[in-house]
């Protein structure tokens, strides 16, 4: 029988400290104020934030430690340097992983925000001892609820791109068992490719199958087939997407190439296994069959349908209960005036994308002063129900298809949405963050 061996070996942090000194961290030796700086570096990394703010962190642990610190950051790996009298300490460390847990990026910048006024009290030992229980932090939710949350969002994002009852309803069912065995299989830590293909396999031939019991019981029309894609948009990965494009805008070239890369490997072989899967079904993404409804009614539900959508996708994202409320207001409030650009007048879909993008930011800036919540859990989560999941697994699926021409539209079209969305935060940032708007 083979022997399961880790590829990647994890530092031993306690074993690089002191434990016994009583010195406070601002007098520990070099090595050891590196080693706390990259730790804290690397459990932001793995929270699934922005290289900008990963950077932040950095510069406020060596603001507090007295020392000068240099790092490139991807989207696994940390590389860095510590200077401090003449000296210098370089670590290269990396993740095994990466993924995305709001609650986690909160409980990293409390600690950073607190660490300087700390930084003459506690030893290092003291600090790693901190970062231990925010690293053994429990999920928020077990998979079944992340499970109820992936089809309530999925549910709300089938009304929200025209869908009706029945697509909400097989998208609910779908999207509910196909995430809720993705999040076992990440407790298994299966590899991305499988994680990815199975749960999205297992999404669409949910709906497939209710579709066509519906059909057979129920007379419904084929129309409503096209809504299979709605049952797999859970795993849009907006996060690396926008978090991407503003590492992108402050030149951090490698991390924003790299998150962006992930983000479209999970968008293709989603969209490919869709494709295999509608091929097997005889099924093929078409338009919603047109809903008369009057536009208060119509404006008020996706209201509600856009609340709905944000809310349980921040909890896909391990968001509190509050911080997901809080971004529920923001993307109603953004994705509903986006909608109304596009329906009430002739601006292209992504100049509404680019406002309700800037909306969004200017939104969380406002409420992150009153709630505390870093603004990157409140923005891209508010905003990724703006992504164009249909728009790009569309394209993927004509390409798949052999149908380039086609092809090309969606993912062209798709392509200046996704583009449009973080400058939008960009220019929300720029104009409420000073720190963000000088190069530094």
């Amino acid at each position: 029988m083979s022997v399961f061996r880790t590829q990647h070996m994890a530092v031993a942090w306690h074993e690089m400290t002191d434990e016994e000194s009583p010195l406070p961290a601002v007098q520990a030796p070099l090595k050891e104020k590196a080693a706390l700086i990259g730790r804290v570096g690397l459990m932001m990394l793995s929270s699934g934030t922005a290289a900008w703010r990963v950077r932040a962190s950095i510069n406020k642990l060596s603001r507090g430690l007295g020392v000068v610190t240099n790092a490139d950051i991807g989207l696994l790996t940390l590389n860095y340097t510590c200077f401090e009298d003449g000296e210098q300490v370089t670590y290269c460390i990396s993740l095994n992983t990466t993924g995305v847990n709001t609650t986690k990026i909160y409980a990293m910048k409390e600690f950073t925000d607190r660490f300087s006024e700390k930084a003459e009290e506690y030893s290092a030992g003291q600090f790693h001892n901190i970062l231990d229980k925010i690293e053994s932090l429990p999920e928020n939710y077990k998979p079944w609820q992340t499970g109820l949350a992936a089809a309530a969002a999925c549910a709300a994002f089938a009304f929200l791109l025209g869908g009706g009852p029945v697509e909400m309803v097989c998208a609910f069912f779908g999207a509910g068992l196909g995430n809720y065995l993705r999040k076992i299989m990440l407790q298994r830590r299966m590899t991305l490719f499988v994680n990815v293909s199975l749960s999205v396999a297992c999404a669409c031939m949910v709906y497939v199958l209710l579709i066509k019991a519906a059909e057979l019981l129920l007379h419904i029309p084929e129309v409503h087939q096209a809504g299979y894609i709605c049952s797999m948009l859970f795993v849009i990965p907006g996060f690396p997407l926008i978090t991407g494009g503003m590492d992108l805008a402050k030149l951090d070239l490698r991390s924003g190439t790299e998150r962006i890369t992930y983000a479209l490997l999970i968008i293709s072989l989603a969209a490919l296994t869709g494709w295999v899967t509608a091929a097997v079904s005889g099924f093929a993404p078409s338009e919603f069959a047109e809903m008369q409804l009057a536009f208060p009614l119509m404006t008020f539900l996706r209201m509600a349908a856009s609340f709905a959508g944000v809310y349980f996708f921040s909890m896909m994202l391990g968001s509190l209960p509050k911080m997901a409320a809080y971004a529920g207001v923001i993307g109603m409030t953004a994705n509903t005036l986006r909608l109304c650009l596009t329906d009430l007048t002739p601006m292209p879909a992504a100049a509404a994308a680019f406002i309700g993008a800037m909306c969004a930011g200017l939104m969380a800036s406002a409420i992150r002063k009153k709630a505390g919540f870093p603004r990157i859990t409140l923005t891209v989560p508010s905003i990724v129900i703006m992504v164009p999941g249909m728009f790009m697994y569309k394209g993927f699926y004509y390409l798949a298809a052999g149908s380039v021409t086609d092809g090309a539209m969606w993912l062209v079209r798709a392509g200046l949405i996704v583009f449009a969305l973080p400058l939008g935060l960009i220019a929300a940032r720029i104009l409420t963050d000073n720190n963000f708007r000088v190069r530094s």
